[in-house]
């Protein structure tokens, strides 16, 4: 179906204290781990992918699930953001990165894996490492494994606990220094916050264990924290569902939605999964939003769509709906990193790009680009 005005190209705010971040679009390209720093700091790996990914045509790009201690890795190779050196780092990809772009917001997805941390690299199985091959002891609320087979994580004490709520403080107030616009912060997928949310994960019987009140405490004294200490746009990445009956669902989700909005929350990210092996996924396009649309209503806050979300009408109906308010797409752009683009020629939108590219628009796709030159040799 088509529309006279596409909302894909729409111009959308993200309010914040610190103020408005406009962005000319609802595209997000949303955080890919890439698995290629160096000891955490960011190489020139992430100058060439963060620079492909800010000539996209999305508005908004965010930078991988980045660690807020090396124990906090998923993999050896993930990138981080603990310490002066890996800060310097990332500053400087950043900047590097944004002179070779149109001007594209920023966002950076801050994580500790928790649990399923410790990992080998996708391509090289994904398996938990043990100490002897390059790993670490992992950590979780609870002395429950990922998989059986696994070794099992390190019950957090109390004061570990306020430990990794300073390093999320820490790490956002180096993000802000870096010039990023937005944080996100990781609560899906299985890692450390999720697991706090999840009874699949989470067996304390503290005041972080327990009921529903006890096991949203982390994620919500973790952002609590972070927006007392960061005045930008911060928002928090959810998975809806565990996808596994009688543990973290929807309606939990939208509850917990709203008590973040409560405490200034700017965005929702909807995702699902990734705490169980025991999943069971009815995996198929926009699989998610259900998800994001029940958020949406019940929170009023601005919501990001995600999964298997791959074309640009599929994009704009999400939006037309009512489902969300941005859409976010992840290994659609490492495949067409060029996303933006053809989705603004199939829809009739515009977007920015460098000056260098202006001139490489084939017949009939004239118009997509904000500005273009002519002329030249």
């Amino acid at each position: 179906m088509s529309y006279s005005s596409p909302l894909l190209f729409s111009p959308f705010k993200l309010h914040s204290p610190k103020g408005d971040l406009v962005l000319p679009n609802r595209i997000v390209v949303a955080p890919m781990c890439q698995y290629m720093a160096d000891d955490g700091v960011a190489t020139d790996w992430h100058l060439a992918h963060w620079t492909n990914l800010l000539n996209s045509g999305a508005a908004l790009f965010t930078i991988e699930a980045t660690a807020v201690v090396p124990e906090g890795r998923i993999t050896p190779g993930c990138l981080g953001l603990w310490d002066d050196r890996t800060e310097s780092a990332l500053a400087k990809t950043l900047q590097r990165a944004r002179a070779l772009a149109p001007k594209t917001a920023v966002c950076i997805q801050l994580a500790h894996a928790g649990r399923k941390a410790s990992s080998a690299v996708p391509w090289q199985g994904g398996h938990l490492l043990g100490v002897d091959q390059g790993g670490w002891q992992t950590v979780g609320p609870s002395a429950v494994p990922h998989l059986p087979t696994e070794t099992p994580p390190s019950a957090l004490s109390i004061e570990q606990i306020a430990q990794i709520k300073e390093a999320f403080v820490v790490a956002a107030q180096r993000a802000e220094r870096a010039g990023v616009d937005a944080i996100e912060l990781h609560s899906a997928h299985g890692y450390l916050m999720h697991e706090f949310l999840s009874p699949l994960a989470n067996q304390r019987t503290d005041q972080y264990g327990g009921s529903f009140e006890n096991r949203i405490r982390f994620v919500l004294e973790v952002f609590t924290a972070v927006r007392a200490a960061y005045s930008g746009v911060l928002g928090v990445r959810i998975s809806a569902s565990d996808w596994v009956e009688g543990a973290w669902d929807a309606d939990q989700s939208a509850e917990l939605s709203k008590r973040l909005k409560a405490l200034g929350c700017n965005f929702i990210h909807v995702s699902s999964g990734g705490v169980s092996p025991l999943q069971k996924i009815a995996i198929g396009p926009g699989y998610q939003l259900h998800f994001a649309r029940q958020i949406r209503a019940a929170s009023g806050m601005p919501t990001t769509a995600v999964g298997m979300i791959t074309e640009a009408q599929q994009a704009e109906d999400i939006l037309q709906h009512g489902d969300a308010d941005l859409v976010a797409l992840a290994r659609a752009f490492l495949y067409q990193p060029r996303w933006g683009w053809h989705a603004a020629a199939a829809l009739g939108g515009t977007v920015a790009a460098h000056p260098a590219y202006w001139r490489c628009l084939p017949t009939g796709a004239q118009g997509v680009f904000a500005a273009a030159v002519s002329g030249g040799r």
